[in-house]
């Protein structure tokens, strides 16, 4: 992708999440107070603050995640069924950036490796394939950190192939297809976070692969009412921005 239209996705992404909408909204209720429209303005700022607060709790943040979390998959290892070729897409496992960083770094999602490894353990694929480019976090590619990662994690590397040219999760599912090509092997194992896992299954079924999901990194687990979570949370916010996201 190129910087520009990089660029405007983000800002599309930003626009589409809580707190970007609500900035839209004030922005709204600022030209309405210019035009002296008052009451119109204050509509528009009840509505900014009403929306922001709505997804900035852990009620509501996790409720929305969940819902998305649901639809995932199979939790664990139970009711995979054995393929020839697992697909782990990056995101989790930033690059060395020496001599800052001089190992590769794991982030949140680093459960898609985790996980990957205890799939292949299991014996549920036999080869692996591991898709993600170059991020400005690191040096080397999100495919090569994870491949270090698993090495790590006793994954031999002949199993192993990189695909390191991939910025976004539509161009993994191509890229991972061109791969495949040369063998027709059109059967994939999807390893990714399960927030994250009904927007990857749709990209690359549209690049006319078929799917058995393997989603890891569930982030909403049920927890008692307590009226704390209907305060604010800056993490909450965090989450239900990314759940917009995967939506949208």
């Amino acid at each position: 992708m190129t910087g520009e239209w990089l660029f405007f996705k983000q800002l599309a992404v930003l626009a589409i999440s809580p707190l970007g909408t609500s900035f839209v909204l004030i922005f709204v209720a600022l030209a309405l107070f210019l035009r002296r429209s008052r009451r119109a303005c204050s509509v528009s700022l009840v509505a900014a603050v009403a929306w922001l607060w709505l997804w900035s709790t852990p009620l509501a943040s996790d409720a929305l995640r969940g819902w998305i979390e649901a639809q995932a998959g199979p939790r664990g290892l139970t009711g995979l069924q054995p393929v020839e070729v697992m697909v782990v897409l990056g995101g989790g496992v930033s690059g060395a950036y020496p001599p800052q960083r001089p190992n590769p770094d794991l982030g949140r999602s680093a459960d898609r490796v985790w996980h990957a490894a205890r799939i292949y353990q299991a014996g549920l694929a036999k080869r692996i394939i591991l898709s993600g480019g170059i991020v400005p976090t690191g040096n080397d590619s999100e495919a090569e950190a994870m491949g270090k990662f698993l090495a790590d994690l006793g994954v031999p590397a002949g199993v192993m192939t990189m695909e390191k040219r991939s910025t976004s999760t539509t161009e993994n599912a191509l890229n991972v297809k061109d791969l495949l090509a040369s063998d027709g092997t059109e059967k994939v194992m999807l390893v990714t976070s399960a927030l994250h896992m009904l927007r990857a299954r749709r990209c690359f079924e549209n690049a006319g692969l078929e799917v058995v999901p393997a989603p890891t990194d569930f982030e909403v687990i049920p927890v008692p009412f307590d009226t704390l979570r209907l305060l604010p949370d800056a993490q909450a916010l965090e989450g239900s921005s990314r759940a917009f996201k995967e939506l949208v």
